[in-house]
């Protein structure tokens, strides 16, 4: 039976948000990272924060933050620091997503099920809301190795991941970028 660990990557820089730590973003009197732990703990046994610079702002939360292993690779950075980590704890896929993103379906990690998977919503690919098998992690040092860009959704691609589409009223996977778009989540139904 496989195993999925969770990955929250923190590592963004807020630049549409004045620079601010996204993860302590607050929305409705909790940051966001709260937000996605309240959703994610109850699908996934173990959980870690995929965050660059001072690893002490998250001790409160009592989980492993994993600093990026592979310098400026972007987003996929983190996702590789993910997978040795869900290796090295026996999980054998690794659920990942933004911290901007708070509110995520309380059972994303079933319907990802079996990995490779992305989310799609109204037939948007959310390239970071996926599960990714930990056997990848090889392939994906592998692609980070030369210079270049380094996209999500062409790594996706190579590795055939199937997309999983999500029907609901609001889009589940808002990410939160802008001080509208936070505004907006105020009002944002829960699902």
């Amino acid at each position: 039976m496989s195993q999925i660990a969770a990955l929250i990557l923190a590592g963004g820089l807020g630049t549409r948000l004045a620079g601010a730590d996204k993860a302590f973003v607050m929305l409705n009197g909790q940051p966001l990272i709260s937000h996605l732990l309240t959703r994610l703990t109850p699908q996934v046994p173990n959980i870690a924060i995929s965050a660059n610079g001072d690893a002490t702002r998250f001790d409160g939360f009592g989980l492993p933050v994993l600093p990026d292993l592979l310098a400026g690779k972007g987003p996929l950075a983190g996702v590789a620091a993910g997978l040795t980590w869900a290796m090295d704890i026996g999980a054998t896929a690794l659920l990942t997503v933004p911290v901007d993103t708070p509110f995520i379906p309380d059972n994303l990690a079933a319907r990802l099920t079996p990995a490779p998977t992305v989310a799609c919503y109204q037939g948007r690919q959310h390239h970071l809301v996926a599960l990714w098998p930990a056997a990848v992690l090889p392939m994906l040092e592998r692609f980070l190795e030369p210079d270049g860009q380094y996209k999500v959704r062409d790594f996706l691609k190579l590795i055939r991941a199937r997309q999983v589409n999500f029907n609901a009223p609001t889009d589940p996977f808002l990410n939160i970028n802008t001080p509208e778009d936070l505004a907006a989540a105020t009002s944002h139904p829960v699902i």
